[in-house]
């Protein structure tokens, strides 16, 4: 029976997943969803699936707390066990996880197509894990679905019109889900109560990306700049348990109390009424201008170069000078987000659309 496969293992996966999962099941597709477990506890996994309507996980492989290498390796041996039983039509990976080069490697060493959500995206950083990634799952993928016009560039500087796959802006599925859930979010969310913050000017900073979680310098002045802000902003982090620990670790003092990881209508109710963000996440980069508001991008690079061009968000890497005269600058700032570098909302629909006509779904 033709089926869709298809590989998640963390939180912006869940929510991508939940754009296609909607677009299969109004096209009669049957999909075989398999967490890697990659993302594990409730307030990073479950919650997601309770909220978004994405169908309970087939299979949850429980692969975590190891080491890449660790981690990659028991993951193929596990995806590849689950394909042998199910024998997909094609399997879908999103992004650049651990679990989306597990998946693709799996799956193309068994001869089965690969789809690849959100293909083309470059930092130009090979010290990230996540580029390294992208561009083997790029290259080991049958569809390639690029967000971006930018992202198609990539792919042809790197010469895929020379290899067999198939390279089509979809635009990015994370709009569509922003576009749908977007207008839920106030009726399902009681984050401002929750976190006191109804009367409260206050920034949505998240932080968890290993160049600077595992970087002592660039943590200590990341959370200094922090904790100055906090002095005018209330300031919401919700904070992944490993970053969590490392803080910790290092001894840091923050003076503020950061928050736990939220669901996707919290952090949506959060987006829609912070000052502005502060991240080193991919997603939140784009669910910051989908939401209208500026963002200061803890990194030094990024994939999201369209962003930084239109001057909705701005690199200022982990520099707390830095950070914070950006912080005073923005607050000035008044352009409309009217730009449309991510498609129209339909990205689920074309990348369903596509697979189902080349596989006779």
């Amino acid at each position: 029976m033709s089926k869709i496969v298809t590989i998640v293992g963390a939180r912006p996966q869940f929510i991508k997943a939940s754009a296609l999962s909607r677009a299969l099941q109004e096209e009669e597709i049957p999909e075989v969803l398999v967490h890697t477990g990659q993302h594990f506890d409730d307030n990073m996994a479950d919650i997601f699936f309770r909220q978004m309507g994405i169908p309970e996980p087939a299979y949850n492989l429980g692969i975590n707390s190891l080491s890449h290498g660790a981690m990659t390796g028991r993951m193929i041996e596990e995806i590849e066990k689950v394909l042998q039983i199910e024998r997909p039509t094609a399997v879908v990976v999103y992004g650049d996880t651990n679990s989306t080069l597990a998946g693709a490697l799996a799956a193309s060493k068994l001869h089965i197509p690969v789809a690849h959500v959100e293909a083309g995206l470059r930092s130009f950083n090979m010290k990230m894990p996540e580029e390294i990634n992208r561009i083997l799952t790029d290259r080991i993928s049958d569809y390639l679905f690029c967000p971006t016009e930018t992202a198609i560039t990539n792919l042809v500087r790197e010469g895929f019109e020379n290899f067999p796959s198939k390279v089509i802006f979809s635009g990015d599925v994370m709009y569509d889900v922003a576009l749908y859930y977007g207008s839920l979010a106030s009726g399902k969310s009681q984050a401002l109560e929750q976190f006191g913050l109804n009367q409260h000017p206050f920034i949505l900073t998240t932080l968890h990306r290993q160049e600077n979680t595992d970087d002592p310098q660039r943590l200590a002045e990341i959370v200094e700049a922090l904790n100055i802000l906090s002095a005018e902003y209330r300031i919401v982090l919700p904070l992944h348990p490993r970053t969590r620990k490392i803080i910790a670790s290092q001894k840091l003092s923050l003076r503020f109390e950061p928050v736990d990881p939220v669901g996707y209508f919290d952090m949506v109710e959060l987006l829609r009424n912070c000052s502005f963000v502060i991240t080193d996440s991919g997603g939140l980069q784009k669910e910051a201008y989908f939401f209208g508001k500026y963002c200061l991008v803890t990194r030094d690079e990024t994939e999201w170069t369209e962003l930084v061009d239109l001057e909705y968000n701005f690199l200022v890497g982990a520099d707390s000078q830095k950070l914070l005269a950006k912080s005073r600058e923005i607050k000035y700032l008044f352009r409309p987000f009217d730009a449309k570098p991510y498609g129209n909302g339909d990205a689920a629909n074309k990348i369903v659309r596509i697979l189902k006509d080349s596989y006779n779904l």
